[in-house]
């Protein structure tokens, strides 16, 4: 039985972006391998206006649905310091989850701790520790650039180990 789930880290400039598939090949957990598919990010330009920026992600969200067709999208949660950093990424989140809600794509939310303790086993991990077990749960011989899509990445292993 194969799982595809599609991982992705909300941001206005820069959404990430990670596909994995999950095959369990018996019942039994150790017996359940995880390949990726592809990873990157939708960039939008600060230059271009806020409504044009979300037209954007929307069109470019539902390209990712075309293409990867998954069984579950995993999504960081918010959390941000500055409150301004945070309004613009709520609203890319809201374009997120209307492009899920219009799919009828089911799809699960993890906070950075979460995301950090299934990775690493510890919650306060940095960011390059949980870059390096990406790139060790996946066998790949380098970390995924840039940050957004190995976060991205992150997120969609967190639902496979949940789930």
């Amino acid at each position: 039985m194969e799982k595809r789930i599609l991982g992705l880290d909300p941001g206005l400039a820069i959404l990430g972006f990670g596909a994995i598939t999950c095959t369990q090949i018996s019942h039994k957990v150790q017996e359940t391998t995880v390949n990726m598919l592809d990873f990157g990010v939708i960039r939008t330009s600060a230059g271009v206006e806020m409504g044009q920026r979300l037209c954007t992600l929307f069109d470019d969200l539902h390209t990712l649905m075309e293409e990867f067709q998954p069984d579950l999208v995993a999504i960081e949660k918010l959390f941000f310091y500055r409150m301004s950093n945070t309004i613009v990424v709520a609203q890319a989140r809201g374009v997120l989850i209307l492009v899920l809600g219009q799919r009828r794509l089911p799809y699960v939310e993890f906070t950075p701790a979460q995301i950090k303790q299934a990775l690493t086993g510890y919650g306060n991990a940095d960011k390059s520790e949980v870059q390096e077990a990406v790139a060790r749960e996946l066998d790949l011989d380098e970390i995924p650039k840039p940050d957004d899509a190995a976060d991205a990445l992150a997120v969609a292993l967190t639902a496979w180990f949940q789930v």
